[in-house]
């Protein structure tokens, strides 16, 4: 459902012909971003628009420069279509889930973990890496075997060290357990391997790890505290909700509460990326997750959330990218600009 980042995606047409595949693509881009726009009359440069972090007690996660909706924004820019630079820059300043891929997760988790440091900012991150993920959907894939993921989990753990890090662990994972959606031949080796990834994971000092247990509008409180116990929820900094979905705040923190009742109090955080209309009414609504057409930018990422069970409102999703190959989009994670500018055109 939720796809994952390679990194390899690529926009299209001319006002989005940027290439995101070289490092000297992706260091012009930023550039572009950090405001080096070429000599003035007087000689002095001109000051074009930023891409900077945001105030590290209001949200203290990194904002990356060389991310899809930044090279969008620079190849806007290029083409003199400020209009449309300008509504993605909604999305470019903001702080998105970096979604680590299945080959090099140590040098991938390495890199990202110390750009934030670097700027004295805490990396966001999303594992997404199960095997028999998505049960065979848009999003399918994961790791072969359980085997290959502990081994990719230990890889992730070391790219962390001892940097800043939060983690999303595998959205889906855990609901498609309770839906019947997973295979039961696979449910006790996953619960295992959730188990075991929440313990490798806080093995490292300055790592918060939230345990996915998907949205409001999918199953109830009363049938996912005992899964998320058996998951080792104990263990973990607390729960996400919501992730890659359109369940607005105040109903996603009322089911939130009801779950953490359950659970011990644990604390929560709500992906809020693109839930600013709420879910999509019409059409399948087999399919009401998937692209939906009318949706919004919702609240901005923050630790400060009036709520003390609410640790943070994040984006979890990264705002522009598909669902899935539905309703005209490209294959899941992939970088979709018109849908961007959709999100963005909606925002208040």
């Amino acid at each position: 459902m939720y796809g994952s980042y390679t990194g390899r995606s690529r926009t299209r047409g001319r006002a989005a012909g940027l290439r995101t595949t070289g490092t000297a693509a992706a260091l012009g881009a930023a550039l572009l971003l950090a405001g080096c726009s070429g000599d003035g009359e007087g000689g002095g440069k001109q000051s074009a628009p930023t891409v900077e972090q945001q105030p590290k007690d209001k949200d203290p996660y990194w904002v990356n420069p060389e991310g899809n909706a930044a090279r969008q924004v620079a190849a806007y820019s290029e083409d003199g279509d400020e209009k449309n630079a300008e509504l993605i820059r909604k999305i470019a300043r903001q702080p998105v889930g970096e979604w680590i891929g299945p080959d090099t997760p140590e040098a991938e988790v390495k890199g990202v973990t110390e750009a934030a440091a670097a700027v004295d900012r805490d990396a966001l991150l999303v594992l997404y890496n199960i095997p028999h993920r998505d049960c065979g959907q848009f999003s399918k894939g994961g790791a072969s075997d359980g085997n290959a993921y502990r081994a990719w989990l230990d890889s992730v753990a070391k790219g962390i060290g001892d940097r800043s890090a939060t983690v999303i662990l595998e959205p889906d994972a855990l609901l498609h357990l309770v839906d019947g959606c997973t295979p039961q031949e696979f449910h006790e080796e996953r619960y295992d391997l959730l188990k075991g990834a929440i313990q490798r994971l806080k093995q490292q000092p300055a790592t918060k790890v939230y345990l996915d247990a998907g949205n409001a509008g999918w199953q109830s409180p009363d049938a996912l505290f005992q899964p998320l116990q058996r998951a080792g929820i104990a263990e973990a900094d607390g729960f996400s909700l919501n992730v890659s979905n359109f369940q607005t705040t105040a109903v996603s923190t009322e089911f939130g509460k009801k779950l953490s009742e359950k659970i011990g109090n644990k604390p929560f955080v709500i992906d809020t990326s693109r839930n600013g209309n709420g879910p999509y009414k019409g059409g399948d609504p087999a399919e009401s997750w998937c692209n939906p057409p009318g949706r919004a930018l919702g609240e901005a990422p923050t630790t400060q959330t009036g709520d003390e069970r609410v640790d943070a409102y994040l984006w979890i999703k990264r705002p522009g990218e598909s669902d899935g190959d539905c309703k005209g989009g490209p294959k899941a994670g992939a970088w979709w600009p018109e849908y961007a500018l959709g999100l963005a055109g909606a925002t208040k």
